[in-house]
């Protein structure tokens, strides 16, 4: 697809997103607009279509995600038509905040960056994102649904017609920074960077004996692709070793992952976040504190992960990803769901 087509389809994603605002009516709910959106999206789709993007929910194929550049499985941007592309985007707006549907955007659009800087290399495709529904969506239903491709991963759980689950939430961006071309200087996950960075760097000697655990950083992500993940070893500064100007930097930091869902989900989720204890959460730090300078992440509380990495393309290449340790794909309500439905 030319540069052009992707431009079109930038105005096409935003204009989902401003029809399908945080709160459309007083009346519907979350859970209600993804299914609606959802049955909309597949009800465009002929059987051939359906077959490849509609999976039991039970399938293990909803756990299988990846950020890699690889084949997956589900419904491609390229298979679609311009309609069925649109209301494929008008079920991502039903869960993203405009700031998280942007950075989805220009995720995809750093895919065809990376095309015309691997000399029209075919494994980068900024059409081979992937639409996945697992179940039936329905008002009141259990069901979920997926969008990913390189670099984008983004799952939804709904149980009992209430969204429960928006995690794993993985976005990276490669370059970091676009050095050349008509993105020059373009960085999609800038904030993730900057915040984290002046952060560590407003720490006193004392607070960095404690934040900086190693000055080598990890190749990568540590959990990687993990269908599920566990508290990594308990490094860093505790939240009650901040100042109170540090603390509010730090909440900036996690609001920063969590606000690329639309308000109603990421209120819920930072409310989670607080109420397992903020003065148990620990931010770490490894690597270099300048730009340009490889370098890694984490913040991590008794019930979530965030993780970011920029080691890699000379430290321009950042992974980042949001886990929930019971949550990730719904499990710890779906468990519970399975269960009383098999006993009733």
């Amino acid at each position: 697809m030319k540069p052009s087509k992707q431009s079109a389809l930038a105005i096409l994603l935003l204009a989902a997103f401003t029809v399908l605002p945080a709160s459309s009516s007083a009346q519907a709910t979350v859970a209600e607009e993804m299914a609606a959106a959802a049955n909309d999206f597949l009800d465009s789709l002929d059987d051939e279509q359906r077959k490849v993007a509609l999976f039991e929910l039970k399938d293990e194929e909803r756990q299988n995600w990846h950020f890699i550049p690889k084949d997956r499985n589900g419904l491609t941007l390229k298979r679609m038509k311009t309609q069925q592309r649109q209301l494929g985007y008008a079920l991502l707006a039903t869960a993203m905040s405009s700031k998280g549907l942007s950075k989805a955007l220009r995720v995809m659009t750093l895919e065809h960056v990376l095309w015309e800087l691997s000399n029209k290399n075919p494994i980068r495709d900024h059409e081979k994102y992937y639409f996945s529904i697992f179940g039936k969506p329905a008002a009141t239903g259990t069901w979920g649904w997926r969008v990913e491709g390189h670099h984008l991963s983004l799952n939804f759980t709904v149980v009992n017609g209430r969204v429960i689950a928006g995690t794993p939430s993985f976005f990276a961006s490669n370059p970091a920074r676009v050095l050349e071309g008509p993105r020059k200087g373009l960085r999609v996950l800038a904030a993730e960077e900057d915040l984290a960075r002046a952060l560590v760097k407003s720490l006193n000697k004392t607070q960095r004996e404690a934040a900086i655990f190693s000055e080598k950083p990890p190749r990568d992500i540590i959990t990687r692709a993990e269908r599920k993940v566990s508290p990594l070893v308990n490094q860093g500064i505790v939240h009650a070793d901040l100042s109170e100007a540090q603390r509010s930097n730090l909440m900036k930091l996690i609001r920063e992952y969590v606000e690329c869902h639309r308000p109603e989900l990421a209120s819920a989720d930072l409310a989670k976040i607080e109420t397992a204890g903020l003065d148990k959460i620990r931010f770490a730090w490894a690597g270099g504190l300048e730009s340009g300078q490889g370098h890694y992440y984490r913040v991590q509380g008794p019930t979530f992960l965030l993780e970011y990495a920029n080691t890699q393309g000379k430290a321009n290449h950042v992974h980042a990803v949001w886990r929930d340790f019971k949550g990730d794909f719904g499990e710890d309500v779906l468990a519970k769901h399975f269960a009383e439905s098999h006993g009733e």
